[in-house]
């Protein structure tokens, strides 16, 4: 319990500090003071992860490289992506005049193409190239996707300036989710399955919410400062809404080349640590053997 309130009071204030830049000011005595104890909350949850006998999330399963470099690639994922599906209905709806029932159907190809890969597809093509070979294109589509937003228009029409980027989104999202949630459980030993689980679906919205904050507080200042220069309404919003895609972009960006670096194939790996990894495999066999057959009554 303990844990548990340190976290979330760590978060949610850490959201609400960066919410509330925009109106305090990013260097007031207030948002610094928010800031310094939203950190000291999360630094005290992970000294109360280190000390109690049942933590509520237990530090080592981050000694794993691929765990550690899998959630974060995720909440960077989530975070660009969250950063375009709100401020990207708020363009819909603001500037192309969209109700809310059209806004639904603009979005909807990303749902198809996810579900459509998700069901389809994806399990012959992770079987063929692996997980991270797998992510990779669909982390890049995500970003081609986001900065193909950032070139949107006031008038734009949807078929040609709207739908490519929702095809883009829903297909790098398609190939990139399950690749993520792949990588993120390969690297834990069965006993803590559940465990990564629930930190693959922690870091989604953790990611999404931080990173909403940070990109929606942006937007708004950007738009505040358009309209204080004399813009269009309608320009001002289109103009906070592509630093918005920006800002997404570049997170989704920073994640592709984490991906690339640290989720290498484990022939890459130095001599020491790829024997070490070799020697833990060796040890965790028997288990993963049981609790593959146990299904089948062997």
């Amino acid at each position: 319990m303990p844990g548990a309130l340190l976290i979330v009071s760590a978060l949610m204030l850490g959201v609400y500090t960066i919410v509330g830049a925009g109106a305090h000011g990013r260097g007031s005595q207030q948002t610094l003071g928010l800031g310094v104890v939203a950190a000291a909350l999360l630094i005290a949850f992970v000294v109360r992860q280190a000390r109690t006998p049942q933590p509520l999330v237990p530090l080592r399963i981050f000694r794993s490289r691929v765990v550690s470099a899998a959630n974060l690639v995720q909440a960077l994922m989530f975070a660009g992506m969250f950063g375009m599906f709100f401020p990207g209905a708020l363009y819909l709806q603001r500037v192309l005049g969209y109700d809310a029932f059209q806004v639904g159907l603009a979005f909807l190809p990303v749902a198809v193409a996810i579900g459509t890969l998700s069901l389809g597809f994806f399990p012959r093509l992770i079987t063929r190239f692996g997980p991270r070979q797998t992510l990779l294109p669909g982390l890049v589509l995500i970003v081609v996707g986001l900065l193909l937003f950032m070139q949107v228009r006031v008038d734009v029409d949807y078929m040609s300036g709207i739908l490519p980027v929702m095809l883009l989104l829903g297909v790098g999202a398609g190939l990139s989710f399950p690749s993520l949630m792949t990588l993120a459980m390969s690297g834990v030993a069965p006993s803590d399955s559940g465990l990564a689980s629930g930190l693959v679906n922690t870091t989604q919205q953790v990611g999404g919410a931080l990173g909403l904050a940070v990109i929606a507080t942006l937007s708004t200042t950007r738009t505040d400062g358009l309209l204080a220069d004399g813009a269009s309404t309608a320009s001002a919003l289109t103009g906070g809404y592509h630093l918005a895609f920006g800002i997404g972009a570049g997170l989704v960006a920073v994640g592709v080349v984490l991906a690339a670096t640290l989720l290498r194939p484990e022939g890459s790996l130095p001599a020491e640590e790829e024997r070490a990894d070799a020697a833990g495999s060796a040890e965790q066999e028997p288990a993963h053997l049981e609790a593959a057959l146990e299904p089948c009554g062997l």
